[in-house]
């Protein structure tokens, strides 16, 4: 006899998955393994787990870039994937670099705000774009531009953090220096966070959507 007993609802969650799905969190994968290694290069000071958190975001990247040819030429797009999607984008390019960051030195009371400005940027970014592509979709017109750099331009802030920890340039050797201001320290570095941050945000910048 048949059991009827419903199936765990979670099963049911997966089969609504597309292919594309499973890259995009991928790319989440990356994203939280890049922020475990920067937590264990605290703890241990090895540079091959500063640069292999370094090095998940160029694969994070790559994982993000399939899952949106994967689902265009499958044509499978759903609202699932584009919130996994900015899920997924807010820890890889996001959380982790502001991780990495930290680790790297920039531990001065401005530049943890800073590196949390840098974060909600992204997240604001992200919140934006789904809410103007719901929009255009209703009104059945394409997305023709991004307003503001999208968040995984990000990994160019991890690449010159690695360049950096290459050259032996981080912690109290980070690039720039620091010096202190009212209460708390600033590391200069931690300003190109901000102007990616300021970027991403902005209304007046149009980036063409390929």
């Amino acid at each position: 006899m048949q059991s009827t007993a419903p199936r765990p609802r979670h099963f049911s969650m997966v089969r609504g998955f597309h292919l594309a799905d499973f890259f995009t969190l991928g790319n989440a994968a990356c994203g939280v393994g890049a922020v475990m290694l920067a937590m264990l290069y605290m703890a241990t000071q090895s540079r091959a787990h500063f640069f292999a958190a370094a090095a998940l975001a160029p694969a994070a990247f790559v994982f993000d870039v399939l899952d949106g040819r994967i689902a265009r030429a499958r044509h499978q797009h759903s609202a699932l994937g584009r919130e996994l999607d900015s899920l997924s984008d807010v820890i890889s390019f996001g959380v982790a670099p502001a991780a990495l960051a930290f680790a790297a030195g920039m531990q001065g009371g401005w530049d943890a705000a800073a590196l949390i400005y840098f974060v909600c940027c992204g997240v604001s970014r992200l919140a934006r774009y789904n809410v103007t592509a719901e929009q255009l979709a209703e009104g059945g017109d394409k997305v023709k531009y991004f307003e503001g750099t999208p968040i995984p331009t990000s990994v160019v802030l991890t690449a010159i953090l690695a360049s950096a920890a290459w050259k032996g340039d981080i912690g109290t050797e980070l690039w720039g220096g620091s010096f202190e201001l009212g209460p708390w320290d600033l590391h200069p570095l931690v300003l190109l966070f901000v102007l990616s941050g300021s970027l991403m945000i902005s209304k007046t910048l149009r980036i063409p959507k390929f």
